[in-house]
This record gives C-alpha cells, structure tokens and sequence, in this order.
C-alpha cells in the first residue's frame, strides 16, 4: 500500500475519507457510467448538496435510511450524502421483493425508503408502499439537493453502527449486520492492499452496488484515487464495449464473471476480448482450480480470489505475485490486521473489518466465541505459508453468484405445496454460478408429477426472489435420512447429483 493510501486508511469516518481524497485529487475522475463520469472534487461538493436536501427532509444523524438503488452514480452519491450526515443507512439488494424487503425496513426500524421506482419491469415504488414503508422517495435520477450551510458537523468517529447490510445466512428471515465506517473501511484497505492497484488502474462496479462489496469497492477507489466504471445492469457481450471504451484495467466479482469472461474469450481466441484488461479479481464463491488455470492461460490475464462474507467483507484474498499453484487452491493469505483462528477444523475470526453482530442479540451473543472470534461456520485449514484452503461449511447455506441462498427458506416454501411430501434444497457445483439451486423432493403418493417450471412458479408466486429459484428438480422416492432422529443426509444427496445430468435445468 502507498504511503498516501496507507494514511487515507486510517481515516476515522467514510466522509473524513471522501474529503481528504479530495482535498488530495479533486479533478481525478472517480465513477464513470455511460456518458456521464464525476471527478473526487465533485463527488465531495454533490455529496454535501444531497445531504442538504436529505436533512430538509428530515433525516438526522442517527437517522436509519433503507436504500434498494441499483448500480449508479446517484446510488454513490445517496451514499456519501447520508455518510456526511452520521445517518444510519440499509441497502437492501435490488431484486429482493415483499418478503424480504418488508422484514428488513421493519427489523431496521427503516424511518425513510429510498427507492428508484419503476425498474426493469418492476414497480418498487408501489411495492414499497405496499408493504406500508415509510419516508418513502425516489432516488434514481433526481436526489433532493439543497443548501450545505444548514448541515451539522459530520460525524467525529467511526466506530458506532452506522450500516446494516442484510444477509440470508442460514435462516428464512434475513440477518441484519451491523457495521461501522473503521470496519467497511478496514475490509476497502484490506482488498486494496491485496491487489496492489496504482492510480493508473481502471476498475469496474459490475455487481449491486447495495452487496457490501460496493462499499469494500468505494473504500478502495478512494484510497488509490482511481476511477470505476459503473454497470447499472451487466450482461456480456453487450457490457464489453463499456469495458474497452473506458480500458478497464481490473474487473471481476464472483465466480460467475470469471466464467463469463472466458466465455466471451473463447469466441474469439487469440483476440483480448478487453485489451486493456490485466487482472480479474473477487470472491463469496467457490472457485474450481481448473478455472484459475483456463482464465490465465487463455485469457493472459492474472486471476486472484478471495475469502469474505457480509459479516467480514475481506478476509483473505490471493495476491498477483502469490503462486500458480496457490492463487488456483488457495482462498489467498489474511492482511494484517485479520487474526484467523481453526477450531475443530472450523475458520474463526477477529479484527476490526469484522462486523459488530447482528440486530437481533441472540444471533449476535451465539456467532462470536469467548476471545471475541466471530464463529463463521465455514471449514478450512491453513498452509504452511499462511494461505487459507476452504474445505466446506457448517451452515447450509447456497452460494449462487456471490449471493447468499438459504435452503430453508424454499424448502419452507416447498413444503406448502400440495404435490410435495418433503424436500431438500441443496447447492451443487456450477462452474458459471459457483453454485446452483437444485430443489429434491419427495411427494405423496397418488400426486401428480411435478415439473420444474410447476415448481417455480409456485415460488414465484409465493413471492420468493427470482435469484432464489430453484434451477434443478430431481424427485426421489425416498429422501436420505439418519437411523436417529431422521434427519435429511444432505450429503448424500450432493454425492448424488454432483455432476449429473442437468437437463432439467431452467
């Protein structure tokens, strides 16, 4: 990390980081999207406006805003506005619909929604109101504006809670995190440290900007000074000329953009399908071996991939100058700072990108240990050098494109449908998605064979997100179960069907 980066890290708030950056580059371009791009001076300036008009209407430090904005310089620029004001601020992810989005404004105690109205097709607006949100305002392209002399002094420190990012984890309801301005901004350095990106770099924003990744991402552009380009929606190929007119040096996110790229890279061997581009990077899925070696060697450019979660957004990450072989089955090494721990062969860990807990006590008192280690759930070891190989997870969660699944949750769902006796909802590996859903079930006898476009309608009619429907269907006669208390043998069933036919994929 350079000296300048270094000394932006120890900032106390996001908004101290926003001014002093700059203070340091005002005219260096920070986001870009489309034919609109805004530079760190007028990020700083615009910030302070929104935040005018967002106290006009009310909100005050300690304030909670929940926000459900796409990708978008305005979503960036709510962001800051509400860091200048102390507020407490929610993203919530765009495609989440009633269920989740209700439970989360009512968990948060949510005063203001912000939200972008009609979007792809969906009006969020009307579904806003009609899970009965309050505060709530457009934010898509107009943000209220107004004078900053009416403002109070931003915030002083940046250990109290001023974030709740919402995670599935194992429940059907959503966690609520809690984190602080030092956390988010100690996950940012950690993953700028780990890249080693220079102010010359290009970066991209291709994923929902409201994933805590898109703070851990704000953090480090404001640490380096360099720019991003912003994807409000990202499809490949339509995406790459974006890629190439900006010559985006470094993009990535998941498992499933890696795919994507080399996809894109396989219609046109021998060509760089982005020129300019030298490094992918990201993490929150599982990443095949042979993946890393097919991106490097057909795509000539350096792959690394990391380890973090909504409660930890960085955690390890592989470094450009790791080893081949350790960048393609490692999870990469912890930055300093990060103290990893393995009990019972089970990731433990504590630092200060570590969240606070949860809103709910009871889920905060039963994920961290007695020496202040957050529980992850999660299975590894460490290597000799210090590098984290990831084995397993205690917590039956899904991890599809980065997001976070809960299994009960459709098997909730599923048990309500007439056709079905019991289920199962398991992830199998996928070398574009890094998991897929794939929904087992037994059903009663005499009942109709179900299909899996049956079945996904009946989940997208029960109001379960689109991102959460089940993309495989298998029907068994039997579930596997144990001899005591008949408990589903999982296991089994990814033993099964891991690797087979998947024709009955949507």
């Amino acid at each position: 990390m350079t000296d300048t980066a270094h000394a932006l890290g120890a900032s106390r708030t996001l908004w101290e980081l926003i001014d002093r950056r700059a203070a340091l580059t005002p005219d260096r371009t920070v986001l870009i999207q489309d034919d609109r791009s805004i530079g760190f001076g007028e990020l700083r300036t615009r910030c302070e406006r929104v935040a005018a008009g967002l106290y006009g209407l009310g909100v005050r430090p300690g304030t909670v805003v929940a926000w459900q904005l796409p990708t978008r310089i305005e979503t960036v620029l709510l962001t800051g506005a509400l860091a200048r004001l102390g507020a407490v601020q929610s993203p919530v992810i765009p495609f989440y619909r009633d269920r989740e989005v209700g439970f989360a404004l009512n968990a948060a105690k949510a005063e203001f929604f912000a939200v972008p109205g009609l979007w792809r097709g969906y009006d969020h607006a009307e579904m806003a109101h009609r899970i009965g949100a309050r505060g709530v305002f457009q934010a898509y392209g107009d943000l209220p504006e107004g004078d900053p002399s009416v403002l109070p002094a931003p915030p002083s420190e940046g250990t109290s809670v001023r974030w709740i990012y919402w995670t599935s984890g194992t429940t059907s309801d959503p966690k609520g995190v809690l984190h602080t301005d030092r956390s988010l901004i100690a996950g940012g350095s950690c993953l700028a440290h780990a890249l080693r990106l220079t102010p010359d770099d290009v970066g991209s924003i291709a994923f929902p900007f409201a994933h805590i990744g898109g703070a851990d991402y704000l953090v480090m552009l404001l640490l380096y000074g360099f720019p991003a380009v912003l994807f409000e929606t990202f499809a490949l190929p339509q995406a790459l000329d974006a890629y190439r007119k900006h010559g985006v040096t470094t993009a990535g996110g998941s498992t499933a953009f890696y795919s994507m790229f080399l996809a894109e890279q396989r219609r046109q061997p021998g060509e760089p399908v982005v020129p300019t581009l030298r490094l992918l990077a990201g993490g929150g899925a599982a990443k095949p071996p042979e993946l890393y070696h097919a991106v490097v060697r057909e795509m000539g450019v350096q792959l690394t991939h990391g380890y973090g979660m909504t409660e930890v957004p960085m955690i390890t990450m592989g470094a450009p100058d790791d080893t081949p072989e350790n960048l393609a089955t490692t999870e990469g090494r912890p930055p300093e700072g990060m103290e990893i721990r393995i009990v019972d062969g089970e990731v433990r860990l504590r630092g200060e990108a570590v969240c606070r807990g949860y809103l709910d006590p009871e889920q905060t008192a039963a994920v961290f240990d007695a020496d202040g280690f957050l529980i992850t759930g999660d299975l590894g070891h460490l290597t000799a050098s210090g590098h984290l190989v990831l084995t397993g997870r205690l917590k039956d969660i899904i991890i599809r494109k980065g997001e976070n699944i809960s299994a009960k949750e459709i098997e909730d769902l599923l048990h309500e449908h007439p056709g079905v006796g019991d289920a199962a909802v398991i992830g199998l590996p996928d070398p574009e998605r890094g998991e897929r859903v794939c929904a087992v079930i037994e059903q009663p006898r005499g009942a109709a064979p179900l299909t899996l476009e049956e079945v996904t309608a009946y989940l997208r009619g029960a109001g379960l997100s689109v991102h959460k429907l089940p993309e495989q269907l298998e029907v068994v006669a039997e579930l596997p179960r144990n001899d005591t208390l008949r408990k589903v043998l999982k296991y089994k069933l990814r033993e099964r069907f891991t690797g087979a036919d998947t024709t009955s994929m949507a």
